[in-house]
């Protein structure tokens, strides 16, 4: 089974608002295209309570303020022992392009954490094998080794942590 987790808990400080409420349905729709049988999202500083989170359910993160290793570690500590995998991807990165999920999910063989990139820079969807689950560092994923697949013919998730970011993606699409 691969589950789904979706980084929701930060406080979107830089947004000025809780950015993951504007952001998460558009990155929840697209992983319902993507081949994932569960999706969790990790709720912290916000809640997301009455936001259409479709078939994904909450995970609440009490120690979400210890930055984006917390977040994970409680994302995947929400998961089922039948579980093998899991991508992770972040609520603020609403252009998340399902084949990027099935790309990297693909290449699960290469290594027990495998990383979408984009131009050569590593970016999201994430997928951990269980086997990494528990080295998990505060930074969060981008702490560990990865490999790298290439997904440079595809649209980067997006990473929106400002008003003028969002502007900025508004008149792009």
């Amino acid at each position: 089974m691969i589950a789904a987790v979706v980084l929701a808990a930060g406080a979107a400080s830089r947004y000025g608002s809780p950015k993951q409420r504007l952001f998460l349905p558009d990155v929840l729709a697209r992983l319902a295209e993507s081949p994932v049988d569960e999706i969790v999202v990790v709720e912290g500083a916000h809640s997301l309570d009455g936001l259409d989170l479709g078939n994904a359910r909450l995970a609440p993160c009490a120690g979400w303020a210890a930055g984006p290793g917390a977040s994970l570690r409680c994302g995947l500590a929400a998961l089922g022992p039948d579980v093998e995998a899991a991508v992770i991807v972040l609520a603020d990165g609403p252009d998340l392009d399902p084949r990027a999920v099935a790309r990297v999910l693909e290449h699960r063989g290469d290594g027990d954490v495998v990383v979408a990139s984009y131009d050569g820079t590593r970016d999201h969807p994430t997928v951990l094998d269980r086997s990494v689950w528990a080295q998990i560092p505060d930074v969060g994923a981008r702490g560990l080794q990865a490999v790298l697949v290439a997904c440079d013919d595809l649209r980067p998730p997006g990473d929106i942590d400002t008003p003028e970011l969002a502007t900025e993606r508004a008149r792009s699409t």
